[in-house]
């Protein structure tokens, strides 16, 4: 659908993954029809992204978009929407800009929030709606909703638990808008803010000497969509895709890393404190991993 011109548009959403898509999709047909853009990014960097959907979404109810890659030049319009996006939106008026972030702020300002609180084994999780700011993540709440976790959890769940609260913001905004309604605010409280920090491939990377129960947590919260928790087995990288806690054994020499026996093709390997049985591995082709000796060291180099 052609793009509408700058000085018609009201409001552009600009979206990201799954969350982002699970929002747009819920709404009602009269808050869809809302919408003058839709601004499409893809990841290279989480097994699926979404963008295929977000596509044929707009394209199946008449929505202009576009994909960032072909973005040319910065839109104009009245609201600027950001889900699961990452990147800089320049707009006049910072009050134009509105974010949906996947932490209960001023908790987790950054990046990979959800993975961060998985990881930490947080109780609950949440999101929050706030305006845009010139340091990210510090703008004015607008709304904020949590919800309870249970573990445990995997990444995949816990994206859908927070998806369905992305809903919720997402329709409560454009209802404000549509209906001309100022949006209420306040201040984070900035003597509990914290931060989290982005990640990269070396964050994959499971530290066999933290206890079980951490490195389980972590196995979960970097699982699918993202690429899943890595190590080297035999100086060939893998990913570890599931694992069970194991009742701990009383090992004189704990070398963390190393195997201290096996259950048919599942290796129980020595954590820090605790041990933690690999269930499921692949290569990076996919190939189901195969651990073939009982003398399995698991490391983070290949050497």
């Amino acid at each position: 659908m052609p793009l509408a011109q700058n000085n018609e548009m009201k409001i552009i959403i600009y979206a990201l993954g799954f969350k982002a898509f699970k929002a747009i999709s819920d709404l009602e047909v009269n808050l869809i029809n809302q919408i003058d853009l839709l601004v499409i990014a893809k990841d290279k960097s989480i097994e699926y992204d979404y963008s295929r959907e977000l596509e044929e979404f707009a394209i199946k109810n008449g929505i202009a978009y576009t994909f960032k890659k072909q973005e040319s030049k910065n839109f104009s319009a009245l609201y600027h929407i950001a889900i699961g996006w990452r990147w800089l939106i320049k707009v006049n008026d910072l009050e134009q800009l509105l974010i949906i972030h996947d932490s209960l702020l001023p908790k987790y300002r950054g990046f990979n929030p959800l993975v961060t609180a998985l990881i930490n084994g947080d109780k609950e999780v949440g999101a929050t709606l706030l305006f845009g700011a010139e340091s990210y993540d510090k703008g004015n709440i607008v709304f904020q909703s949590k919800v309870q976790l249970h573990y445990p959890i995997k990444i995949d769940n816990a994206i859908r638990l927070i998806s369905d609260i992305y809903s919720i913001l997402l329709n409560d905004l454009l209802i404000n808008i549509c209906e001309s309604r100022s949006l209420p605010s306040h201040a984070q409280n900035e003597s509990i803010v914290s931060y989290s920090l982005w990640r990269d491939e070396e964050d994959y990377f499971i530290n066999w000497n933290e206890d079980s129960a951490y490195i389980k947590r972590f196995i979960d919260s970097v699982g699918f969509p993202y690429k899943g928790a890595s190590c080297f087995y035999e100086k060939k990288l893998i990913r570890i895709q599931e694992a069970s806690i194991v009742p701990d054994l009383n090992i004189s020499n704990r070398v963390a890393g190393k195997a201290i026996m096996k259950e048919d093709n599942s290796p129980i390997i020595v954590c820090g404190s605790g041990l933690i049985r690999i269930d499921k591995a692949k290569y990076e082709n996919g190939e189901k991993v195969i651990f073939k000796n009982f003398r399995i060291r698991l490391k983070n180099d290949p050497l």
